[in-house]
Parts: C-alpha cells; structure tokens; sequence
C-alpha cells in the first residue's frame, strides 16, 4: 500500500470512482425530481470489486420506486417517449441519452460528468452504443387519499416471485397433462394383447403394438425429465428471487423491528427450505397429478363401466381420512416450528457465548435446556411421523381393497359379457394408478402444513418495518458539516415501560468536541443511536444541520458519521476487508491511512500476511485493542465530518491510547466529535462535557468546569 493523499471536500461527497452505470442513475434520480446519492442508491446492494452492473441498477432503481427495464435495440429504434434513456456503451461506460433532433444530433449526459451536457452526432453515438439500453421511468406514487382504497395482496412477495415463473409453470402443466395421458398407453396395450393378439395369434400386430409402446415410455421418459428440469430450474429462480427479497428485508429492518432471539429468528429463516422446497420440487408433480385422478376414473368407466365405481368411493373416502386427520397434524407441525425455533436459539447462544459457558462453568445448564428442547421435538416428530403413517397406511389399504373390488366387479362384468379379460386387466392397472397419488397425500398434506406455518413466519419478516420504506422520499444531503440539535427529545426502548432518554434539549455546533459522560445505563449508548437513526425517538426533535434527521437518507446519515461501537463486531475474512465493512471500494491509499491513524498498522506490519490477515468471526484470534483499532479504522475510513466514539479506547494499553489520541488530534480540526467514555484521559480530546444522569442533562458546559461541578458533588453524577 502507498501513502494516501489528502482527502478533498469533493471525495467527502462521492467515492472515489463511481460506476458508470451508478452515476446514471444518481443523475435520473435528479431529473425526475427524486435526488439521491450514489451511496444511498447502492446501500445494501451486493456489490462486489465495483461491478455495477444492469441487474444492481434495476435493483437499485426498484428500490427507489423507479421501473427499470433491459432492452435490445438499435440506437435508431429507441422512440423519443422512452427518453431520457441509459446507454451501454463498448467500452464498459454509459452515458444518458436525452433528446434526438430531427437533424440526427443527440444531446447526452456522460457518467463521468452528470453536469455538463454533450451534444454528438447519431453516427459516431452509434458506433460507440453497445446494442443495450435501460429504460427509466418512476412508478407513480398514489397519495394519502387512496389510502382508504387500497385492497392490500397478502404475501404477494411470495406469490408475486413465482407468478414470475407462470411460462414455466405452464409448461409443467403442459408436460403432466401429456404424461398422464400418455399413462393410460400401457394399459390399453395390455388390454389389446389379451383381447385381440392371444385369441387370434397375431405376432405381426403384437410386434407393431409392442413398437408403439415402446416409442410412448420413450416420449414418457423424455417427457419427466424435462418436467423434472422445468420444476428445478423455476425452483432456483424463485430461490435466489425470494431469498434475495427475504434478506434485504432483514437487513433494511429498524432496529426496534428487531427479534429478541437471533437463534430462534434464523431458524424461522431456515424454514425458507421446506416452503421453496413444497413448490419447487418432486412435491409439485405429485399435487399436478392429483386432478388426472378423474380421468383415469373416467377411462376405466369407459371401458368398464360399473367398475369404475369402486375408485369413485375409494378417493373421496382417503380424501376424507386424510383432511380428518389434518387436524391434528397441523397442530403438532406448528408446535415443532416453535419448539425447533428454541432449539436453535439455545445452539446459537452457546455457540456464540461458548468461552463465557466454559469460564462459568454453565455447560450442564446449557445442556440440559438442550436436551429438554430435544426431547419436546423427538416427541412431537413422532406424533407428527405416526399421523402421517396413518394416513398412508390407510391410502395403501384403500388402493388394496379397490383393486379387490375392481376383480370381483370385473369377473361379474365378464360372465354377463359386458366386460372382456382385457378389459378387466386394464381397469385393475388403471385403478391402481389412479388412486397411487392418494399413496402420497399425507406427506403432501404434512409438507403443506409445514410450508404455510414457514410462510406465516416469513410473511411477518417481509412485514417488517423498514429504514427506507419505498413510499418514503427522504431528502438527499450529500455533505451534511456536523451541526446537532436536540430538541425535548424522549426515548423508550420496544417492551420497556421506562424511559431511557427524557427531555434531552441540546446543541452541537459543527467542529464541536463534546464528551458525554455519566453513570451506567444514563442513556449516553441510546443517545448515539438516535443520532446514527438506528432507531427513532418516541418524542422530540433531532437535528442534524437544521434538518430533521428523520428526513436524511439512512445511507446519507451514515456516510456523514464514522461510529465506534461500545461492542465491536468483526467478521470472517481479512483485515482489509473488515477495515473497509461499509466501504469495500475504499482504495490502499486509503485504507493504509485510516489503518495508521487507528493504530492497525502497529500490528499488520509485522505480520507475515499484512492486511491479509485472517480474521476468525466476532474478531476471535485478535486482542480486544486490536478490534477496537479495527473499528477506529473503520470509522475513519472515509474521513467523515462527524466522529461518535462509545469507550474507543477501554480495551487498550495507556501506551495504544495515547498514540492514537495525538495521532486523532491532527485529523480533529473541522470535524464534531461526540466520546462517550468513563477514562479521564481522553477528556483530553474535548472542550465541552455533557453529563447524563437517568436519561436526562444534568450538567452541560466547558470541561473544566464541569469537572470542578463534579468534584464538588453540585451535579449528582459519577465522577469520571
């Protein structure tokens, strides 16, 4: 890595190299009224080594309420409604195509500089132009007074992604229709052997018949593979679609929305297998089949007649044994969803608390709420197992019992001359195949009940609410400079009764350097997540350069503060990439200067694999110094104008602290810093305390002067 060079107000704004395709868009967004950063448009979007392309933009523009669609077309083709347009040019950029003259002149944006526009020949566009262009357009938004309207669509997420998918569906359907079919071949093969070729000893027509249905299995098998593919390959459509949708929700979340469970929540999660598994997969072909019951029904009458009553009393009587016993199935299948949901919230918190389980001495404890959750499923699975068995047991016995009676109408049948032996070998294979799919109606039924109780599950997390609600315009600020203000601010925890911040009135001016001390649970940790906007207070006003904070971009907001948590989280993967979390663009220049600002370089250095360093998940293997230098690094990555550090420094020697408070103190100039901190050595970072005590400002004003208000005991705090 080289030295950085210094950042300019202008690489505050933007990242340093944004993506043709990204600056397209953060221009559109300004041409339709809708500002936006590059950095709020690309929030959460899997973006990986800077590769933007039309699927993230389509991605990227839903997200916003625009529609975004690919189209092939010649430049020539493109019709003057459609404008402004995206182009994809040859070599790797883009440009914005905004109006054709009648001339052939076309006036254009380049990605590279949204404020000036280019005005070129259709002809020399045209050899530039890929063949490739996205067409924009925002989605109207209804107002508040259709509001009373609106008919609400239930899952729609779900339904919504496999309507996608109706072409390939449709050819399922085409396919099983032609399958079922092509299953009544062989027994009317049989049927013509005994009645036509045994009694008159027909080789020639046997061999011609024994052809034909060989070319039937044949177009059979080539008929189940391809409905096998159709179902597989909708299958992982609809998985990566609603998995990607599922995941977004999760993380685009309020906090509050938050479950209290992150075991029992991931396996809720987990729970998408059994629901994509239900309507993708060899389940699908069984329910299909399940209508052609009636016309194997229908075959056999035609060719039995009364015979075919037997199968006509057989399913609606399994279909009725089978729905009984549902009843209690359901129940059972919804008690092992919440009881395999606990159980794996118990596997989490030990896996995730394994070294404080040992130090403590709790592995019995933990063990035996494993075992006892164990023990509540094993039990359950089996009552669950034995009403499944139930009811296949007793399809089986149906199917016996109907081939039985088919035989002995059939010989009755015979003896009036109204039935051949053909005819009756026919209907015995025919009633055995129509009511086969009975055979597996309870594990349908079983794996259907398994499915709605994960979708009522997921249903509530696609029900979550969101940070950045689609009918939600935020205000797009790209350079905020550090201006807070709190105005009667209160705040109550979700489920709490009491509150954790009360009537909290405070101004930071830009470039401001603040301490907030006070005793343990004063609310300095919840006062840093309302400025963040992780979560949203339940009365008062925040400000942040005059703006309500609620009306900034989540992305914005946090592109503008680089935050130190009190619990620092790492995550599996290198050094590097841990550094730059939120920024994985960030350059080596960069990342070499926050690293060295932060205290990282002290230790990379003298590791064999530098940055590259393995980082196991939650940080293990590091020192606690070290994680918390990785997340100083982290904050300062993109040098932002607001700096909020909870105990930046609680895990570290006085020697890391000190260099890394004279290193910090050559970047403080122009930037607000807010520390939350119980060290008295880094109060020398600030000019300004502010104590909190019960939720509220006892004491607000210069740090020497608070302190001696604290020596005295005039303000009831804990002394720092």
């Amino acid at each position: 890595m080289s030295n950085p060079s210094p950042l300019t107000e202008e690489a505050e704004a933007q990242p340093a190299f944004t993506p043709p395709l990204l600056s397209c868009l953060v221009f559109l967004t300004r041409y339709f009224e809708q500002p936006r950063s590059a950095d709020a448009l690309r929030a959460g979007l899997p973006e990986a080594s800077g590769d933007f392309d039309h699927s993230l933009f389509q991605r990227a523009a839903a997200r916003i309420g625009f529609s975004a669609r690919r189209v092939k077309r010649p430049l020539k083709s493109i019709s003057a409604l459609t404008l402004p347009a995206v182009l994809e040019l040859k070599n790797g950029g883009a440009c914005i195509l905004l109006e054709v003259s009648e001339k052939g002149q076309a006036r254009l944006i380049a990605s590279d500089d949204l404020d000036h526009e280019v005005r070129t020949d259709l002809q020399s566009l045209a050899r530039d132009y890929q063949g490739h262009a996205l067409l924009v357009r925002p989605r109207y938004r209804y107002d508040h007074r259709s509001q009373g309207t609106r008919i609400q669509s239930p899952r729609a997420w779900f339904w919504g992604t496999l309507a996608r998918s109706w072409g390939i569906y449709s050819e399922v359907l085409l396919a099983s229709l032609l399958i079922n079919l092509l299953t009544i071949a062989s027994p009317l093969f049989i049927m013509n052997v005994y009645d036509r070729v045994v009694p008159n000893n027909a080789i020639e027509t046997l061999w011609v018949l024994a052809a034909g249905i060989a070319l039937v299995f044949g177009f059979d098998f080539l008929l189940k593979t391809l409905r096998a593919y159709f179902i597989d390959f909708a299958g992982k459509r609809a998985d990566v679609l609603l998995a990607s949708q599922i995941f977004d929700r999760i993380l685009g979340s309020r906090m509050e929305a938050r479950p209290s469970s992150a075991g029992a929540f991931a396996s809720n999660l987990r729970e998408f297998e059994t629901l994509r598994d239900f309507f993708t997969s060899a389940t699908l072909a069984a329910i299909i089949d399940l209508p052609f019951i009636a016309l194997f029904i229908g075959v056999i009458w035609l060719i039995g007649g009364p015979v075919a009553y037997v199968s006509m009393l057989a399913v609606p009587l399994v279909l009725f044994v089978g729905l009984l016993l549902q009843i209690p199935l359901g129940r059972v299948v919804r008690r092992v969803f919440r009881e395999s949901a606990q159980k794996h919230g118990t596997l989490v918190e030990a896996l995730s608390g394994l070294e404080t389980v040992k130090a403590q001495g709790a592995e019995g404890s933990l063990q035996h709420r494993w075992e006892e959750s164990a023990g509540r499923i094993a039990r359950s699975g089996m009552t669950s197992r034995l009403l499944s068995s139930l009811t296949i047991n007793f399809a089986g016995l149906a199917q016996q019992l109907a081939v039985i009676g088919t035989v002995v109408i059939g010989v009755y049948q015979i003896a009036d001359g109204s039935l051949t032996v053909g005819g009756l070998v026919a209907c015995t294979l025919l009633t055995g195949r129509a009511l086969a799919p009975l055979g597996q109606i309870a594990g349908i039924l079983a794996r259907f009940h398994q499915s709605m109780t994960a979708l009522k599950a997921l249903d509530k997390v696609m029900k979550l609410p969101q940070e950045r609600p689609l009918d939600r315009a935020f205000l797009h600020r790209p350079l905020l400079r550090g201006d807070i203000e709190l105005r009667k601010v209160d705040f109550q925890y979700p489920g709490q009764s009491v509150n954790s911040l009360s009537d909290v009135s405070l101004k930071i001016g830009a470039g401001e350097r603040v301490a907030i001390i006070g005793r343990i649970g004063s609310g300095k940790t919840t006062l840093e997540k309302l400025l963040l906007g992780l979560y949203q207070q339940t009365a008062g006003t925040i400000f942040l350069d005059g703006t309500d904070l609620r009306q900034i971009d989540p992305a914005d907001l946090r592109r503008t503060i680089g935050y130190v948590p009190q619990d620092i989280t790492l995550f599996f993967g290198s050094l590097r990439q841990n550094i730059a979390l939120g920024n994985p663009h960030a350059d080596d220049a960069a990342i070499l200067r926050a690293a060295q600002l932060a205290g990282v370089d002290e230790f990379a250095s003298h590791h064999p694999m530098g940055y590259d360093l393995p980082v196991g998940e939650r940080g293990e293997g590091l020192s606690g110094g070290q994680r918390q230098a990785i997340a100083i690094a982290r904050a300062l990555l993109s040098d932002p104008p607001i700096l909020i550090f909870d105990e930046p420094t609680n895990a570290m020697d006085n020697r890391s602290e000190e260099g890394f408070k004279n290193r910090l103190m050559q970047i403080l100039p122009g930037k607000t810093l807010l520390v939350v901190t119980h060290r008295a050595s880094l109060l020398t970072l600030v000019d300004r305390l502010i104590v909190l005590d019960g939720g509220r400002v006892v004491a607000d004003g210069p740090r020497e002067a608070v302190l001696q208000a604290l020596a005295s005991e005039r303000v009831r705090a804990v002394q720092t």
